[in-house]
């Protein structure tokens, strides 16, 4: 017994002693210029691991991990380094270096994480995915394949499909919450935002829609939201792998709920396509896939299957944003009565649908959900250095996987007045251009030439660089038209407004029923 003491103790010993050399062993960092030679840089300053967790401990704190990261930083400054399990990290923390970082530097830090669960998500490789894969010839080649499809500008055929396909789901989902409410009080207003942004995607990308009460949809919908949330929580086997055997339950589920989809999208969809010709018109996103087989040998039609799965799994986002922007509203009122004041102007006596063309006209129902993306400063997915590079004169070390702290940023008092208040005045800027009118004239209807701030470098809420969020338009577009329609017909109520807890550093909810009340509101609109 004795000697199994000192075996474990011995054990943990040299464990620590590896650990603490990988903490201090300079950076040798070779360049690509022939008249340099190779410099040793020290590692950027942080936490003293331990024996085999590294610092894992500190991650067990009740904070949210992008609140911890802001703490570290006021010990050990704008870049840090952390040990978790074995596996280097950074945490970036400011504004320079992120840009440092994601733009001047980007090359070098293309690529994810290496998780297990990861993997599991995506039949075995997580490089089938675009938001979780490393970077590469064929990441470029599937983002401008996708790039016209989910970022088209305003005066597109895409932008006016976009538009079209929002309202006509978004008048669905409105009469399916009045048919509810008239039933009951307690209706599951996630699981009907969600079917409604499922479809918004779907229509958009695939010509297709699902009724509310088709089985086989609303399971997808519903494991969708459950990959959204587990994408943004982190775990210990992430970084200790030999900790897998006690997630084999979890990694089961995880295989349970992307089989599940990639088998409704192959049957429901892919199958029920035929490969087009090249001089075929394209009419989807779907259509211009099923092309790239023709044209690209590297395009696979599993290629094509991932990417559909990726780019629809993204209608999960935007349901989350409408869920936690409706939070928002409950904790304060006032910004609710701005918007429906807002909606109520737009849609007139003729009370039409909301559309991306309003998105103008309403600009404080966009500064909200704006607001709320800085609030939530939901994480950027973090990236993994490609190779031995150097970052603000510290060393980091190929494979070292690089945290972008956005929560610090969109809560340093340096850009934002009062940080920790909604405020969503704050993305509004006056203006004046719109008007020849004289200034006595411009003070009385002030209230007409709002509009979104353009300048706000610091405000980075889809990350900066060649792995920006290629969806953005859609989560802003169609999360504005289902924030904009529903206060037009519902107050919302929370049952018991104290207990509203809000996660301060993630935009994902779990994939649970959230209490909150509609109630039609007393205006005939």
């Amino acid at each position: 017994m004795l000697f199994l003491c000192y075996l474990i103790i011995a054990t943990m010993s040299f464990w620590y002693l590896l650990i603490l050399n990988k903490h201090f062993r300079k950076i040798k960092v070779v360049t690509t210029e022939p008249s340099k030679e190779a410099k040793f840089y020290q590692q950027a300053p942080g936490p003293l691991p331990w024996p085999i967790l590294g610092n894992l401990h500190l991650l067990a704190s009740q904070k949210p991990t992008a609140e911890l990261f802001t703490d570290l930083s006021k010990k050990f400054g704008n870049i840090y380094s952390l040990t978790l399990g074995a596996t280097k990290c950074i945490v970036i923390n400011n504004l320079e270096l992120i840009k440092e970082v994601l733009n001047q530097n980007g090359k070098f830090f293309g690529g994810r994480p290496n998780f297990m669960r990861y993997h599991q998500l995506f039949g075995g490789d997580r490089n089938n995915s675009l938001a979780l894969c490393d970077w590469s010839i064929l990441q470029k080649k599937r983002r401008n394949l996708a790039r016209r499809h989910c970022s088209p500008r305003d005066t597109s055929p895409y932008f006016s499909k976009m538009s079209n396909v929002g309202c006509s789901e978004t008048k669905i989902l409105i009469e399916k919450l009045k048919e509810s409410n008239n039933n009951s009080k307690h209706i599951p207003i996630k699981s009907f935002v969600q079917r409604a942004c499922a479809n918004m995607f779907f229509q958009y990308m695939c010509s297709v829609r699902f009724e509310y009460n088709d089985y086989d949809f609303c399971e997808v919908v519903d494991f969708f939201d459950e990959i959204f949330w587990e994408i943004n929580q982190g775990y210990a086997v992430d970084f200790l792998p030999w900790l897998a055997l006690f997630y084999k339950n979890h990694m089961s589920k995880l295989i349970h709920w992307s089989s599940t989809i990639r088998r409704f999208i192959l049957n429901r969809i892919i199958n029920k396509r035929n490969e087009l010709n090249s001089s075929q018109p394209q009419e989807d996103f779907t259509d211009a896939l099923l092309n790239s087989l023709t044209e690209d040998k590297n395009v696979s039609r599993d290629t094509i299957m991932f990417m559909l799965e990726d780019f629809i799994g993204g209608h999960s986002a935007v349901g989350n944003l409408v869920m936690l922007t409706l939070i928002y509203l409950v904790k304060h009122p006032n910004v609710a009565n701005k918007i429906q004041l807002e909606a109520d102007s737009v849609s007139g006596k003729e009370q039409r649908i909301i559309s991306f063309y309003d998105i103008d006209s309403m600009p404080f129902t966009m500064a909200t959900i704006l607001e709320v993306l800085r609030c939530s400063s939901s994480p950027i997915v973090p990236h993994v250095a490609t190779e031995d590079t150097v970052i603000c004169g510290y060393g980091v070390a190929k494979d070292t996987i690089v945290f972008i702290n956005n929560h610090n940023l969109n809560h340093n008092k340096f850009y934002w007045k009062k940080p920790n208040c909604f405020q969503p005045e704050r993305f509004l800027e006056y203006s004046i251009e719109k008007t020849d009118m004289n200034p006595n004239e411009v003070k009385k209807t002030k209230s007409q030439f709002w509009q979104i701030k353009k300048n706000m470098p610091y405000f980075l809420p889809f990350s900066i660089g060649k792995r920006t969020c290629i969806g953005q338009n859609l989560v802003r577009g169609f999360g504005f038209i289902l924030v904009a329609n529903i206060l037009r017909q519902f107050n919302v109520y929370y049952e018991n407004v104290n207990n509203i807890e809000i996660n301060m550093g993630c935009i994902a909810l779990p994939a649970k029923p959230i209490p909150i009340v509609l109630v039609k509101r007393n205006k005939n609109i």
